[in-house]
């Protein structure tokens, strides 16, 4: 079997080796495992490979690689036009060699895949809408426009959709489906943890505006002010790092907390597993994989209701759901801070459901969308 994934995730070469980021890679070698011959359509990264960047595990892989292309203004709108056909030209080419159709969502270039699919309603297809399926979230226009294209049955043939969480309304070819990190051989018992020294927090993911970095800072600043020991780790990087650490140095924060920049899957298990709490105050998620990371090694999550954000967390019993109101958030956490069997209870709930959801397991279900077809 050909596979053919067209994807907007920028992808780097080097000595023929296709390198991106790392956790979309761990799932794509997953999914080519069952593929004979791979085609990638994606757009050319103009860096070079980081350390959160991995390469593709297959014998034999096509890459296709396209221009980058966004919408982030007039001048990228004229330049994105001028551009499409050649891309559209690229992505039907890479349709008509392929023997399934794979589109990752939501993208730019996944919303082109999705249009052009329409043209091969005899082959099939899987997506993956790695955002937040909510119908009621307010999203960019595109990644509606993508939804509303992909859970329509009349232009979208022979397709499987798979998407975080459940939805009420939900056309018959969308799957309500998950990621993994860990293996089942990854199942060690989580370290025991007490709340009578230093609290650590961790907050994992890129330093963006809509990841609410600096709301994490300041839920551990305000916890520390009423006298709890805490120490807050911020993992990831991004357009926000300058005036992350503006503020920190601006209100001594130096000893609480700490940016640590792009790191590894081991170091972040290691940070995980000695941490009390994984923070995510996010606008929009998909399946935030940190916070299911951290549950797996028995962290309390701590989040905002979005997405399937409540379903992980059980609606508060396996975590605590943040209301962006700094005050209210920090009482919530203060309260569990000061109740050990509050806080085991959590920790407990969380690591069980998180290891439910393993690779192994997902390669199990992979395999079923594959094999069976």
């Amino acid at each position: 079997m050909t596979f053919l994934i067209i994807t907007h995730v920028p992808h780097s070469i080097e000595q023929k080796n296709y390198f991106a980021y790392a956790p979309y890679v761990v799932e794509m070698n997953i999914w080519s495992k069952y593929a004979d011959e791979l085609i990638l359509v994606a757009p050319i990264a103009h860096s070079s490979k980081t350390s959160i960047d991995i390469d593709y595990r297959h014998k034999k892989i096509q890459f296709v690689g396209v221009e980058p292309i966004d919408l982030l203004g007039l001048k990228s709108v004229l330049r994105t036009v001028v551009k499409l056909p050649k891309i559209s030209w690229q992505i039907y080419r890479a349709m008509q060699q392929t023997d399934h159709i794979h589109l990752r969502c939501p993208g730019n270039i996944g919303l082109l895949g999705c249009l052009i699919q329409m043209l091969f309603p005899n082959k099939p297809k899987t997506a993956k809408y790695a955002g937040n399926w909510d119908p009621k979230s307010k999203q960019p226009w595109s990644y509606g426009l993508q939804k509303r294209i992909l859970s329509n049955t009349l232009v979208t043939r022979n397709i499987q959709v798979l998407v975080y969480g459940e939805w009420e309304g939900r056309t018959k070819n969308i799957k309500p489906f998950f990621t993994a990190t860990y293996t089942e051989a990854d199942k060690l018992p989580f370290i025991q943890k007490d709340l009578e020294g230093k609290i650590n927090f961790v907050f994992v993911g890129t330093l963006v505006k809509g990841k609410n970095p600096l709301y994490a800072i300041q839920l551990v600043e305000s916890l520390s002010k009423k006298g709890l020991d805490v120490m807050l780790r911020l993992f990831g990087d991004g357009i926000e790092r300058n005036k992350l650490e503006n503020y920190i140095a601006k209100n001594n924060l130096e000893k609480i907390i700490s940016l640590e920049g792009n790191q590894t899957k081991e170091i972040l298990k290691t940070v995980y597993q000695s941490s009390h709490f994984v923070l995510l105050p996010s606008d929009s998620e998909g399946w935030p994989k940190a916070i299911a990371e951290g549950m797996f090694w028995g962290c309390v999550p701590i989040a905002t209701a979005v997405s399937c954000v409540p379903f992980m967390l059980d609606y508060g019993n396996r975590g605590v759901l943040l209301e962006m109101h700094l005050e209210k958030d920090v009482a919530q956490i203060e309260i569990l801070l000061r109740s050990e069997s509050g806080f085991y209870g959590k920790r407990v709930k969380a690591s069980d459901w998180s290891r439910n959801y393993t690779l192994d397991v997902f390669e199990e279900a992979i395999k079923e969308l594959l094999v069976s077809k």
